[in-house]
């Protein structure tokens, strides 16, 4: 049985850990299973859509550009699964509590994640435009290359409108409980202007004809209940795995498109971008 590659972005040193974890868990079970490991998302899709790995460990981003890369070379990638916390995530525009602005025209100062965060950066501003409103942005450049995985922008610019340095943040929902936890804002010194729509995150993306039916049909059937499988699970942030979807995906594209971010054929047009 011929082996299996997986490509992933190390954002964290944990990356190699779980990875390694589910390296052992999958061959255990019969998947002949190995991982490489990239410094951004950029290199993974152009790896991914070149045949060089079989599957990814996509962001929303990634999908995106990989997606257009194939289609744009007359091929496809398939999305095959995905976290549970993965679905229907949202983004919330946070002032403080004490301000006066009460809609999204009042805002005339916006702080946001790095400029390739979907969830800090892109879609909020792509709602701001959607309201018509043009409002001076100052972005967080945290972990660039990352899609926004590396949370230090979002941590920076919610510490910004804490600090009075902006009108309003973009924040992920999960990330504001998180910074309310730790202490970086206090709690109840916000409050949420507005939200996107809901949107997916990460998805396990096939490389254009790519067998990854085994590997999928051994992670959808991955049981919390199962004390081997429970700490793999816990390491990635899940609770089971669900089959991929990208229908959420549309808002994301639609951002990507008014940004100039990638072109229809998947090439990096963002001119302050550099992986």
């Amino acid at each position: 049985m011929s082996e299996l590659v997986l490509g992933a972005v190390a954002y964290d040193p944990k990356v190699v850990t779980i990875w390694e974890g589910f390296r052992r868990w999958l061959r255990e079970r019969g998947c002949e299973f190995d991982f490489v490991l990239y410094s951004n998302y950029e290199r993974l899709a152009e790896e991914l859509v070149a045949g060089r790995m079989d599957v990814a460990w996509n962001s929303p981003l990634a999908w995106v550009r990989s997606r257009r890369l194939a289609a744009a070379a007359g091929k496809e990638v398939r999305a095959v699964a995905m976290r549970d916390t993965d679905r229907d995530l949202t983004t919330a525009i946070v002032v403080r509590a004490d301000s006066g602005i009460e809609t999204l025209a009042g805002v005339s100062t916006i702080a946001t994640g790095a400029v390739d965060s979907p969830q800090a950066t892109l879609l909020p501003l792509s709602l701001l435009r959607s309201a018509g409103v043009e409002a001076k942005v100052r972005r967080f450049d945290v972990g660039v290359g990352l899609h926004g995985d590396h949370i230090g922008g979002e941590r920076d610019a919610m510490i910004a409108l804490r600090d009075g340095l902006v009108d309003a943040a973009c924040v992920s929902d999960t990330n504001l409980l998180l910074f309310s936890q730790e202490g970086t804002i206090a709690a109840g010194s916000t409050r949420v202007l507005a939200h996107t729509e809901p949107y997916d995150h990460c998805v396990l993306t096939t490389a254009p004809g790519a067998d990854a039916d085994q590997l999928t049909e051994l992670l959808l059937g991955m049981s919390y209940s199962d004390p081997v499988a429970r700490p793999l699970l816990d390491l990635e942030g899940l609770t089971r795995w669900l089959p991929g979807r990208t229908s959420l995906h549309a808002g994301l594209e639609k951002a990507v498109d008014e940004a100039g971010f990638y072109d229809a054929q998947g090439n990096i047009r963002a001119r302050d971008y550099r992986p």
